[in-house]
């Protein structure tokens, strides 16, 4: 087996919506904020529709079956989590630990892939702060205003968000979120509003956000290209010290070798199939996979994009990797 197609779970948040509707997910509310669409972790887990190991969770694969993924350490977690997260109204203003400051296994270095977004939606993405007495300062102050960075989106945009980045998705974007697997959030802000399950302010992590926040903040150099490979346009949006993204916008037929330990896909537009050395597998719009490491070689064929992503290997020199301080 070479394929494990994904379940994925999903998570009410106050700040949620309908919007998941379109990648064929059913919704048991109207504010369905993530789809966790691959997930080895405590808050949710992606569980396996096909094959041998249908019914079985991404975790339980991952430990029972680690020679699937190239081998690792028995008390390794599985290290990416991706999401498609709806936000219908802003997140809340955040900061995330790095490795050495999160008390979880890892730390949490995301990225964004607009999907989708109204045409004055934005994403809160920096600070102005000149140094740490001045953030301190102005989130004392509450000066929102002179502090938040906004930066207006659009539909195929991609943002970088190392640990220690001041962000939140604005109303109105869709995102495909591929994260180191953490779930820890340090919040700054959240324009005051009031859990209607405790009909209370949500709790706010001042201290510990100063403490992780990079200042002043520096936008990170992404050096992307393109290439094309049979009808394939492949497009490396990031290579970072934690993972690698590639987007495949299939237009037709195209020859793959699968030379990872395993890489996470996650179709967001149009119709594939993938052919491997086993079976042919017909993917659509919302259909999320892992493919392993014995695959081999294996074809693209349809019209359809496509995010790949997985873990940067030793292997990538350090130069591509120097203008990614994390």
């Amino acid at each position: 087996m070479t394929v494990l197609i994904l379940q994925p779970e999903l998570h009410n948040k106050i700040w949620g919506g309908t919007n998941l509707k379109q990648f064929n997910y059913s919704l048991t509310s109207d504010h369905v904020g993530e789809a966790w669409v691959i997930a080895a972790h405590n808050n949710g887990v992606s569980t396996v529709i096909n094959g041998q190991y249908k019914g079985k969770t991404l975790t339980e694969i991952w430990n029972e079956q680690p020679a699937l993924f190239g081998g690792h350490d028995e008390n390794q977690e599985f290290p990416l989590l991706v999401k498609i997260l709806d936000a219908h109204e802003n997140l809340s203003i955040q900061v995330h630990p790095n490795d050495k400051q999160s008390s979880e296994n890892f730390g949490k270095t995301e990225s964004w892939y607009i999907l989708d977004a109204t045409p004055d939606a934005k994403l809160y993405y920096g600070h102005y702060a000149t140094d740490q007495a001045d953030l301190k300062n102005l989130v004392a102050e509450k000066a929102w205003g002179k502090l938040l960075r906004t930066i207006p989106v659009q539909k195929g945009d991609f943002f970088y968000v190392p640990a220690g980045t001041f962000h939140a998705l604005g109303a109105g974007v869709l995102a495909l979120e591929i994260q180191q697997s953490s779930d820890t959030t340090y919040r700054f802000y959240d324009f005051d509003r009031v859990d209607l399950t405790t009909n209370k302010l949500r709790p706010l992590q001042i201290e510990e956000a100063i403490a992780v926040t990079k200042v002043p903040h520096v936008d990170p150099i992404l050096n992307q290209r393109t290439r094309i490979q049979g009808s394939t346009i492949l497009t490396r949006l990031l290579t970072s010290p934690k993972f690698t993204i590639d987007k495949l916008s299939v237009r037709g037929l195209s020859n793959f070798n699968q030379h990872h330990s395993y890489e996470l896909f996650n179709v967001i537009a149009g119709e594939v199939t993938l052919t491997d050395n086993e079976t042919t597998y017909y993917l659509k719009k919302g259909d999320n996979f892992i493919m392993l490491k014995d695959t081999g070689n294996y074809t693209l064929d349809g019209h359809g994009d496509i995010m790949v992503s997985f873990v940067t290997p030793d292997s990538y020199s350090n130069q591509e990797l120097a203008y990614l301080d994390n």
